[in-house]
């Protein structure tokens, strides 16, 4: 049998693999390659970001939490084991949310030199993984690169002394400071502790980790949350996938805000970097329209500024984020790629106040540019709160917001072993096939892949083709104003996708 490759484990920006035997999966985040994944994140402490492990008087630290997931806890233990005997004292917070985990980097009580979050966001129960923090933000896909390449405990090159271990509870104080920064942002006099009495909020936390933010924020801030559904922590997740990009658990917190009469729904994914609303109507406030809304609240603030998106986002939202006075930055899919992009436009002097995906990875610039599910919620709440004395709820800030009158989304898989490569010949040749086509046009200011002005028989829309960012894929998103056109649309791409032998067009 041939050696296992660390390697293969790099997702992205952090680490995913299978932490559970099932009858499809081998185990591949096994005891031994968790122990030396955590001396390969210890050497990359001490020499990439250069923090000295072995100071005996303020030892190193790193604090270790974990989602609902089966696993966390086996996982856990190992990597502490090997952070302990890397001579580096952790902090064990038990359940947390991945932006807690930043967080404690943060925090003075803390002040953690490190963080590990041992989560695989919503992929199914037999799949974790590891994201890895410092004060600085997360790890980005080349410090995944050196960690994997040191994860030898023989590379550790310092003198050994063993770490200690102390528990707490991360989750509270971390709830205590959403609380507190809702309660400043609302700064109602007349009800300054709880500012969201009145208001009946559903949670629907897809029993990840964001049970907490019914109990320890919104009650404690006096709203309602009668009917709030999933909350308790459990890797099997039983009721629906905790993602809020899922057509099915949208489907679910709209019927739960529906039937308990609510003013708001909220749904997290499961380490809560993502989520999503709904308002009382029953609507939906995710992908584009998330967009808007909070694009919308920061560009109040922030006259001007620019807001960062994935690539794969409504000609309409273009229109709607310029009628405000704001600019988008259409950039490449990934929240580390626009998460980046912010940063980097902000260094070179464009005002830049956001960077979202469609998936509900939102960060912020005042809140260090992490992608947090719950500070975006807490900034919407607060927004809330100021419409509300004008008769209005969030989702006003969006009617202005045209929306498409279809969308639609085809996966091609590759065959091939060379996946980018032929992702990248295939969309070449679809570049070349639009050229000749009627009443379909190249988008010339794009980054990504290849997006599609649509006019004529196909009525105003766009496409864009692109290759997935961690499956072996080719991903069509389609959008049209026009009803029936995107049904043509597919009819008339069959003539292109259907001589790619490359690929398996079947969905088409």
């Amino acid at each position: 049998m041939s050696e296992f490759n660390l390697a293969s484990l790099q997702n992205g920006s952090d680490i995913r693999g299978i932490a559970i035997k099932t009858a499809e999966h081998e185990l591949t985040l096994t005891d031994e390659r968790v122990e030396k994944i955590a001396y390969g994140f210890a050497i990359w402490l001490k020499e990439v970001k250069q923090l000295d492990i072995q100071n005996e008087s303020k030892p190193l630290k790193v604090s270790v939490g974990h989602d609902s997931r089966l696993s966390a806890e086996r996982i856990k233990k190992v990597f502490t084991k090997g952070l302990t005997h890397a001579g580096i004292d952790v902090i064990d917070v038990g359940l947390s949310t991945t932006p807690a985990m930043f967080m404690s980097t943060i925090y003075d009580s803390y002040a953690s030199d490190g963080a590990v979050m041992i989560t695989a966001s919503h992929l199914p129960f037999e799949y974790n993984g590891l994201k890895f923090f410092t004060k600085d933000g997360g790890a980005e896909h080349e410090d995944i690169d050196f960690i994997l390449q040191h994860a030898d405990r023989e590379k550790i090159t310092w003198e050994n002394k063993q770490g200690n271990v102390t528990v707490r509870s991360l989750l509270n104080e971390y709830a205590k400071d959403l609380v507190d920064k809702i309660r400043i942002g609302i700064n109602d006099k007349d009800q300054y502790e709880k500012p969201l009495t009145g208001r009946h909020i559903v949670v629907d936390a897809g029993n990840g980790a964001g049970g907490f933010f019914a109990e320890k924020v919104l009650i404690p801030l006096g709203a309602d949350t009668r009917g709030s559904q999933y909350l308790d922590p459990d890797g099997n997740f039983p009721n629906h996938i905790p993602n809020p990009d899922n057509k099915e658990a949208m489907k679910s917190i709209q019927e739960a805000v529906l039937r308990n009469k609510a003013d708001i729904g909220v749904i997290f994914d499961t380490d809560v970097d993502r989520s999503a609303l709904v308002d009382n109507n029953g609507d939906t406030l995710n992908r584009n329209n998330l967009i808007g809304v909070i694009s919308s609240i920061l560009i109040k603030d922030n006259p001007g500024t620019t807001i960062v998106t994935s690539s794969a986002t409504s000609e309409h939202l273009k229109t709607f984020i310029s009628s405000l006075g704001g600019k988008q930055d259409r950039y490449i899919t990934g929240y580390r790629n626009v998460i980046n992009r912010a940063i980097q436009l902000n260094k070179e002097g464009t005002p830049t106040s956001l960077a979202i995906e469609t998936s509900g990875h939102a960060a912020l610039e005042e809140n260090y540019f992490l992608d947090d599910g719950a500070y975006l919620v807490a900034k919407i709440l607060i927004a809330d709160a100021d419409l509300r004395k004008e008769g209005k709820s969030f989702s006003d800030l969006i009617t202005s917001l045209n929306q498409p009158v279809e969308t639609d989304e085809v996966r091609f898989k590759i065959l091939p072993e060379d996946v980018q490569a032929t992702g990248e010949k295939v969309m070449e040749s679809f570049k070349k096939y639009i050229e000749k086509e009627a009443d379909l046009s190249i988008e010339p200011t794009n980054l990504e892949g290849v997006r599609v002005n649509t006019t004529g028989q196909y009525g105003i829309g766009w496409m864009l083709l692109r290759m997935s960012l961690h499956e072996p894929l080719l991903v069509l998103n389609l959008e049209s104003d026009q009803e029936g056109s995107i049904k043509i649309l597919r009819e008339k791409l069959k003539d292109f996708f259907y001589n790619q032998t490359e690929l398996d067009s079947s969905r088409l």
